[in-house]
Order: C-alpha cells, then sequence, then structure tokens
C-alpha cells in the first residue's frame, strides 16, 4: 500500500496539468455530488490503493455552501495529516446529521422566514466547530477556494489557499469560513467573526452563503489558478500559458427542478414579497438566483472549452430532473435522504451529457456512455498525472 507521504500532491510544476475540483451549494442535496465522490475516490482506489483519497489528485478543491462543507471534509487534516473523511463517510454524514441541521420545525415554521432565519444554526455550527477544530485554511491537504458574500461591504469574499501568503487574516479558522458560506439567507443567520493576520491587522466579516455569488465555484477556482500563472508562480511555470488544454475539471452540481417547471410567468404575476420567499419548500428567488448563477458558468466554460477542442478534460455531471421534496435544500426526513442518495447512485448510470450551447439545455452525448464511465476514464488521467509528478519529482532529486 502507498504511504501516506508519497502521497503528497506534488505541484504542477511537477506535471502535465492543472487539477480542479468544484462542488456547488444546494443544502441536503449535497448527498448527491458526494455520492459521485465516493464513486470516483473507490476508483482511485483500485488504481492506486485503499488509502487514495480525493485530495490527493486535486490542485484545488472548490465548494460553496453544502459543497464548501464537502471540500473542508475532504482536504482538512486528522491526526495522522490524511484527510478527515473518506469521501465514502460524506453522505453518511448528511443522513446521521441531516434531520438535526434542517429540524423540520425549523424556529417557526416556514412562517419563521418571514421573521427570521428558519433555522438558528447552533447544530450546523457546534458540529463544525467540533468537527474541523483549530484547522485554518492554510492547513488544507491541498489548495481550497470557497465563496461567501459579506454583506457589510457588499462584496464577494473569497477565501483561498492562495491568498493566504498574500491576505494574512483571510487565514481564517476553516469553521468559521464553512459556517460562512453555509448561512443562506432566511435559513440560517449570516456569520459574523474578527480575524487578525501575523501583523496584528485585523478584518471584521460579515457573511452569508457564496452562492449568491458563485454557487457553481468552477469559474472562481479557475481565477484563482489564472491569477498564480499570472503573478508567475514557480508552482506553475512549466504551464504557462494556461489554457484549457492544461486543465483537467470535475464540476459537481447537487441537482436541480428544472424539468418539472414548477414556476411560471401567470402564477409569478401574482406574487408579492412573501410569495418569493416561500412556496411550500422552496425559496423561489433564491432557486432563481443559485440556478442562473450555476449554469451561467457551466455555460461559459463548455463554451471555452469546446472552443479549444479541449472539452474531454472538462466534466460537469447534474440531475435536472428533481421533483418535490427532492429539490428542496432543507427537507431531511428519512424519506428524502434516502431518495437523495438514490438520486446519487442513479445519477451514475444517467448518460453523459453537455450543455447544447444553441438550447442552452444538458442533452446526452451520443456514444458518451455514462457518468460513471466518463468517471473511469477521469480517474485513470487523475491516477496517470499524480505518477508522472511523482517521477519527475524523483528525476529532480
Amino acid at each position: 500500500m502507498t504511504t501516506s507521504s508519497s502521497k503528497k500532491l506534488r505541484a504542477p510544476i511537477n506535471g502535465r496539468l492543472v487539477t480542479i475540483l468544484s462542488i456547488d451549494g444546494g443544502g441536503i442535496r449535497g448527498i448527491i455530488p458526494a455520492k459521485i465522490l465516493e464513486f470516483l475516490e473507490s476508483e482511485l482506489q483500485k488504481l492506486d490503493g485503499d488509502d487514495a483519497r480525493i485530495a490527493d489528485y486535486f490542485d484545488v478543491v472548490a465548494g460553496t455552501s453544502t459543497g464548501g462543507l464537502v471540500t473542508a471534509m475532504l482536504t482538512a487534516p486528522d491526526a495522522e495529516n490524511r484527510p478527515l473523511f473518506a469521501a465514502k463517510d460524506i453522505a453518511p454524514f448528511y443522513v446521521q446529521n441531516g434531520l438535526k441541521i434542517f429540524p423540520k420545525s425549523g424556529l417557526l415554521g416556514s412562517v419563521g422566514a418571514l421573521v427570521g432565519p428558519k433555522y438558528d444554526g447552533e447544530y450546523l455550527r457546534k458540529l463544525l466547530r467540533d468537527a474541523l477544530g483549530q484547522t485554518r485554511l492554510h492547513h488544507t491537504l491541498t489548495k481550497v477556494v470557497i465563496p461567501t458574500f459579506d454583506i457589510k461591504n457588499m462584496q464577494p469574499t473569497i477565501f483561498s489557499s492562495y491568498e493566504v501568503k498574500n491576505v494574512g487574516y483571510k487565514n481564517a479558522l476553516l469553521s468559521d469560513i464553512c459556517i460562512a458560506t453555509s448561512a443562506a439567507p432566511t435559513y440560517f443567520p449570516p456569520h459574523h467573526f474578527t480575524d487578525t493576520d501575523d501583523s496584528g491587522h485585523s478584518w471584521d466579516f460579515n457573511l452569508i452563503d457564496g452562492g449568491v455569488a458563485a454557487n457553481n465555484p468552477t469559474l472562481v477556482a479557475v481565477r484563482e489558478v489564472t491569477k498564480e500563472v499570472v503573478r508567475g508562480s514557480e508552482d506553475f511555470f512549466p504551464i504557462q500559458p494556461l489554457d484549457c488544454t492544461k486543465l483537467l475539471v470535475i464540476s459537481l452540481g447537487t441537482g436541480n427542478a428544472k424539468r418539472e417547471e414548477k414556476y411560471t410567468a401567470e402564477m409569478a404575476s401574482k406574487w408579492g414579497v412573501v410569495n418569493w420567499i416561500i412556496q411550500g419548500n422552496s425559496t423561489p428567488i433564491i432557486d432563481i438566483y443559485n440556478q442562473a448563477s450555476a449554469d451561467m458558468v457551466d455555460y461559459f466554460l463548455s463554451v471555452l472549452f469546446q472552443a479549444l477542442r479541449s472539452q474531454q478534460n472538462y466534466l460537469r455531471i447534474q440531475a435536472d430532473n428533481l421533483t418535490g421534496d427532492n429539490s428542496a435544500v432543507d427537507v431531511a426526513t428519512e424519506d428524502n435522504l434516502n431518495d437523495l442518495v438514490g438520486i446519487g447512485e442513479g445519477l451514475l448510470n444517467a448518460p453523459f451529457s453537455r450543455i447544447n450551447l444553441q438550447t442552452g439545455n444538458t442533452e446526452p452525448v451520443i456514444g458518451g456512455g455514462t457518468n460513471q464511465d466518463i468517471l473511469i476514464k477521469f480517474a485513470k488521467m487523475l491516477s496517470d498525472e499524480q505518477k508522472f509528478r511523482q517521477s519527475k519529482s524523483l528525476q529532480k532529486n
């Protein structure tokens, strides 16, 4: 079996590709990408041994909201400096804790969103504090990028491993970052904290869910890598100039109810503020903003990768057919949790699809096989890249 020390991910300077994993926001629907990651990690283990973990293969792991929590679980170190969670443990984590994070009644039931957050967030905060302890951003086992939004300064605040050396006060506790990125408006209260760098410079953060800025954080991750290349980082020098032929990107959605077509102009024309906030188990205004953000990123990257004839390096997996409770971010009943596990597993056998640049719809790729087939190919690409870097590093030594 491969030892932990030999599993350390070498910098892209030793390789041919920059590898990026991105995970959307979506509350309890984080179970869906967790099942995809479980399969990917199992394939990596077939190639490289049982100790193989997702963090060993990606230069950057990005996540928003629930995706930020998954990012932390995959990259935060345990006492042996290995990932705190194996991918196979993430979905059970959601199933075990979901109903405590999203209790059925909330504070005042659905009406609570009119007078305060639907949930107080205390259980989630304690869960993250206990799991992540004193782990800070710079401790993660690979680079991470987690978006939030500062409501005092009215601008996105991106917590990026690449920025720690330049903006020390962003080297916050990983638990604070996760609490902030998951503080969805109307669901959880905003998160306030102050962090101080080594020189005594402090910053006051007033943060909410990163989904209002980048529910699909893939483009934010690409931006962070590009900034490092522009800066002339020694980690990236051999791959300059950066283009899509040198990126390997896996972007995972948390599912949506696009095909359900549950909102119409006729229906919404009668809505006031309350209706835009509450429609059954949904919050239409947040659903719409989050979906628009995620789709625009996928559309842009699909155009870019296809234009440069490198679409084989970009994989987006998303379920567009959720209905009812399955599409909600906070329905954590036993039945719905089991449904979400099944949806994640079923997505593996769904046809591999890409966005149609003319219609904007996601359509199966003719002869493309299933998502499972494509993930097996990507696992081999990731394994080969890691082995190439290891051999290049040994040659230097």
